[in-house]
């Protein structure tokens, strides 16, 4: 009989990670701006789910926790690289990042202003508006208060608008407008921004 419940489980996980795999690699990409660490992220989220799978699975909302798991290896991930950084900087001078090439997508400005903000900000504005979770399931994935969702994503907002300031940027991304409320077409281009190449 245990080998019967063993394989349900088995088959139910396999299902799980086929469903939201994508979702858990987009969400990793954009909190880390990295798409081949957004891969191994969503791996690692998910291989730690299953050594877990009796609690997942008995979760009012599992794809909540994977994403909750997503953000925590993310920020851990966000605090390494810029220890590294930090060392490296001792020794090499910093050289600007730029892109010389005239035809990248706007979105390109998205990502790079998304990179900019503190990673609760970046989260609160990412779940929100390219994931479209309502501030409660963001609250839940994040381990924060409603409240500081509320202010969080306000904030990032803001934020990205200081930062894409007078750009044609949020205009030329095509996205549609004024189908979020607050910083409307910051957020749409956010939303936007997080759709993989």
């Amino acid at each position: 009989m245990g080998t019967a419940i063993d394989t349900a489980a088995a088959a139910e996980f396999h299902e799980f990670f086929e469903r939201h795999y994508a979702e858990l690699a987009r969400l990793a990409y954009l909190l880390t701006g990295d798409s081949d660490a957004a891969d191994d992220l969503a791996a690692d989220a998910l291989v730690a789910m299953w050594h877990q799978w009796d609690r997942v699975r008995a979760a009012d909302h599992p794809a909540a926790y994977a994403r909750g798991v997503v953000a925590n290896l993310a920020r851990t991930r966000i605090r390494s690289m810029v220890r590294e950084r930090r060392r490296v900087a001792l020794f090499w001078s910093q050289r600007s990042e730029r892109t010389d090439d005239p035809d990248v997508p706007a979105v390109l400005d998205v990502r790079e202003a998304l990179r900019r903000l503190p990673f609760r900000k970046r989260a609160c504005v990412v779940l929100r508006h390219a994931f479209d979770l309502s501030e409660r399931e963001t609250a839940a994935t994040l381990g924060i208060s409603v409240g500081t969702v509320k202010s969080q994503t306000s904030r990032g907002i803001a934020e990205l608008e200081r930062l894409l300031g007078g750009s044609d940027a949020v205009r030329d991304l095509g996205a549609p407008r004024g189908r979020r409320s607050g910083g409307s077409e910051t957020a749409a281009a956010a939303g936007h921004a997080g759709r993989r190449n």
